[in-house]
């Protein structure tokens, strides 16, 4: 699974991204796009499932055709899971299943056949100790952050599997922009990058630009952003003029005046197909402002930011009310991923990064001496 631009039903909100709190007040990461997608890292440790028991799936289904329909990022589209949802609980399909599990993934599936997005999906509760249910983790304590330190001389190296937005990874990507002031370049690693908020962004542009910079746009439909009990954006978030129904809101970099060299350094983006949700927000923010290079795989292709809603008996669905995208095209990246620079298969990424810097070391030798 891949986290939201993204994770929190404030971004991105994701995209994705933290911006506003979830629909139904459950402010969590959430990872995401799910099943049929990638595979989760996480998805091994998870205990098994619930369950199935049909007056609570039909009371799910009839949740879910009703917050797709009020809070889908496309409205039209909204209209047609919901009328297909009711129809397939009118005519019994979703009358019977092994466990929570198997309804969920089905339900999901029929949700993607209407219309593949990355995110959407229905997430069923697995039973823990005193008989709870607890459908979504809690990514609060997870450092973001796997590497990072000096790679070579001058050359910077961090590398990223989520942006939770948390203290832990906040004080640790400070501690590393710090310490490296003096880099001629960087590489950003984001080549395992399931997703996130735009925490981490808001905190590492204002070293890399040397100037006011608009990155990229997100809209977020109206009805879905006012009774998600919205926060103030942060300081790096501003709303702009948007078409009716919409909250449109810009994310712009004003740079720091003590960045040292950074501002001045080569920026070098390393991609996968994995790379999902608030990764490709960071790569598509860094491409469109020529800020760095991008190196290896197009992404994994899921533009739509939400947050997990509450469905009621443990359940809960990730809907995208949002998407982020390209002032200047109008082009996100769902379905699509954003394309590198640079295309190499993802395990040479970083060895082509080292070879466009001067580095005379294979990734391997690299990595094993970071300091």
């Amino acid at each position: 699974m891949f986290g939201s631009q993204y994770m929190r039903m404030s971004h991105l909100f994701p995209l994705c991204v933290a911006l506003a709190a979830p629909l139904n007040a459950q402010t969590t990461a959430a990872p995401a796009p799910s099943a049929p997608t990638a595979p989760s890292a996480t998805a091994a440790a998870r205990p098994p499932a619930g369950p199935f028991v049909k007056a609570e799936a039909d009371a799910v289904v009839a949740e879910l055709a009703t917050q797709l329909e009020d809070n889908f990022v496309f409205p039209d589209v909204g209209k047609q899971y919901a009328a297909m949802l009711r129809a397939n609980l009118t005519a019994g399909k979703y009358a019977s299943f092994a466990d929570a599990d198997e309804f969920a993934k089905t339900v999901t599936a029929d949700l993607q056949a209407v219309h593949k997005d990355g995110h959407l999906h229905l997430r069923a509760p697995h039973p823990e100790s005193g008989g709870k249910r607890q459908p979504i983790g809690d990514l609060g304590s997870q450092n973001g952050i796997t590497k990072s330190g000096w790679i070579a001389d001058r050359v910077a190296y961090i590398a990223f599997n989520l942006f939770p937005g948390n203290e832990v990874t906040l004080n640790e990507l400070r501690k590393f922009l710090e310490a490296h002031k003096t880099a001629k370049a960087l590489i950003i690693d984001a080549r395992g990058h399931r997703g996130g908020g735009l925490a981490e962004m808001g905190m590492m542009f204002p070293y890399l630009f040397s100037r006011d910079t608009v990155l990229l746009d997100m809209d977020t439909r109206r009805a879905a952003f006012e009774s998600g009990a919205a926060t103030d954006d942060p300081a790096f978030v501003r709303a702009v003029a948007a078409p009716q129904g919409i909250v449109r809101r810009e994310h712009f970099v004003v740079p720091r005046s003590d960045a040292g060299m950074l501002p001045h350094a080569k920026v070098y983006l390393l991609t996968s197909k994995r790379t999902g949700s608030a990764g490709e927000h960071l790569a598509l923010a860094l491409k469109r402002s020529h800020r760095a290079t991008l190196i290896g795989e197009s992404t994994y292709g899921a533009g739509h930011f939400g947050g997990f809603i509450l469905l009621g008996h443990g359940y809960a669905a990730f809907i995208p009310v949002g998407r982020t995208f390209d002032p200047d095209t109008g082009e996100g990246w769902e379905g699509t991923g954003v394309k590198p620079d640079v295309a190499v298969p993802a395990d040479k990424a970083l060895d082509e990064a080292l070879k466009l810097v001067g580095v005379n070391a294979t990734a391997q030798v690299a990595l094993a001496n970071l300091r």
